[in-house]
């Protein structure tokens, strides 16, 4: 009896076989849905009673430190500072004080109290107070807590207010130099001095001039009289707009400008 091979399908009809079925690709899996996020429960607030036990409840330190926050959260920033100068008007002084000026600036204080008390000093220290102190953006205030002197007069004059206190006192005279050692003068050496005293004291009187209601003769009578003027006096010429005494409110930022003498 003859046997039956099994017939034997060539290399072509086995790869037209896998073409004809159909290529399955892989499939992505969705994306999962996150879950939804439970709305917060809105913050309900302690009652006095509560708030009380549960601070009974914490360590002292603690206790004390959170309530110190609170307190300080609860106070208003500081706009206003008072900063007292009773001092010679030099190089030393000037920087400090220029230096304390732009701190208030800085912190962003809107109004500035200039306790002044000085015997006047150096003018081109005095000039440069002036000029920086009218260029800063808060509001300047100048008192006269004893005596503004010389120089001292331009760097008072710098406020937009001005006050004195009833028993205060202005003193004006001319421009001079001191001789500490012995020196020898040419008329060269002269005529530069005096050029120098003249071109200081106009400035001086230019700004007295300006800021006040004494006109350029006034101004240098009071130069060549070296003359000293109360409170009623500054009042009535527009070197301040009212007599009245200091008055700093409790907890408000005092800054006493200390040197060594």
């Amino acid at each position: 009896m003859a046997t039956r091979k099994p017939a034997m399908k060539n290399e072509a009809e086995s790869d037209k076989a896998a073409a004809a079925k159909p290529k399955v690709s892989p499939t992505t899996p969705p994306a999962a849905t996150p879950a939804p996020t439970p709305a917060a429960a809105p913050a309900v607030p302690l009652s006095p009673a509560a708030a009380a036990a549960a601070a009974a409840m914490m360590p002292p330190q603690l206790r004390a430190a959170i309530q110190q926050q609170m307190a300080s959260a609860a106070k208003p920033p500081q706009t206003t500072a008072y900063i007292s100068f009773t001092a010679e008007i030099n190089v030393k002084t000037m920087e400090a004080l220029l230096g304390v000026m732009a701190q208030q600036c800085t912190q962003g204080m809107k109004t500035v109290y200039l306790l002044l008390s000085t015997p006047g000093g150096q003018v081109n220290c005095g000039i440069t107070i002036y000029n920086l102190l009218r260029a800063m953006p808060f509001h300047l205030i100048t008192h006269n807590v004893g005596n503004v002197d010389s120089i001292g007069n331009v760097i008072f004059l710098a406020g937009a207010e001005r006050y004195a206190c009833a028993h205060s006192t202005f003193m004006f005279h001319g421009v001079g130099f001191d001789i500490i050692q012995p020196a020898r003068f040419e008329e060269k050496t002269l005529r530069e001095r005096i050029g120098s005293l003249d071109a200081d004291q106009n400035r001086i009187g230019g700004i007295i001039k300006d800021r006040t209601k004494l006109n350029a003769k006034k101004v240098k009578r009071l130069f060549f009289e070296a003359q000293t003027k109360d409170a009623a006096y500054a009042r009535a010429n527009g070197i301040i707009h009212k007599v009245r005494e200091v008055k700093i409110p409790a907890g408000s930022p005092v800054l006493q400008l200390v040197f060594q003498r």
